[in-house]
């Protein structure tokens, strides 16, 4: 006697979806952001009311629950409690690597760099690398002899993929230190770097 087995489908769902799926709360989401994404992030809670839009006591009850968890410390600036992310927690690069995949660096990373050219480095700008959800991904690519024409393509496909806009600058090796010069800690994130 032979038994049939049928095998379910298994839908993929993006790791966007997912995380929306699995974190239900927005306000949590847009907190994991804000302190994972980049650690040099930190903010206070009307900081967080004015860049979030939405009330004090939600931001507040994520905010305790992070810091309870110990996925949050704080430390008094004047008399604001600041809040930023305990990169020594075990869970911290686990998160940080999801937010990643959630946003789609890690298909931007793999489809852009390839075959690209001479790339040292490259990294995060703008709104996400301060720690804010955007539909603009801002990238600083630095090397020499970066096919541009490649790159445009690329970063054509990569949109579609992930569902965001792509904003790039190129600039040789030589030239990006004064550049870096002009941003601080928490707006410039680290994605990528040549081995």
């Amino acid at each position: 006697m032979v038994s049939a087995l049928r095998k379910k489908a298994v839908k993929v769902t993006p790791t966007r979806n997912m995380l929306d799926t699995l974190i239900t709360s927005k306000t949590r989401i847009k907190l994991l952001l804000k302190f994972f994404l980049n650690s040099n992030s930190s903010s206070y809670l009307r900081g967080l009311e004015s860049e979030f839009g939405e009330s004090s006591n939600a931001i507040r009850v994520e905010l305790n629950r992070f810091e309870k968890a110990g996925l949050l410390t704080s430390f008094m600036k004047g008399n604001k409690k600041m809040f930023h992310a305990d990169t020594g927690h075990p869970l911290f690069r686990e998160i940080h690597n999801l937010l990643l995949k959630h946003i789609g660096f890690n298909q931007i990373i793999d489809n852009v760099t390839s075959r690209l050219g001479d790339v040292k480095i490259v990294y995060l700008i703008g709104d996400f690398a301060k720690g804010k959800d955007s539909k603009i991904i801002d990238l600083l690519f630095v090397g020499n002899n970066i096919d541009k024409e490649y790159l445009i393509r690329k970063v054509s496909q990569t949109e579609k993929l992930i569902s965001r806009k792509i904003r790039f600058l190129v600039y040789k090796d030589v030239d990006y230190k004064n550049i870096l010069r002009d941003y601080k800690d928490s707006e410039i994130l680290l994605l990528w770097k040549e081995e």
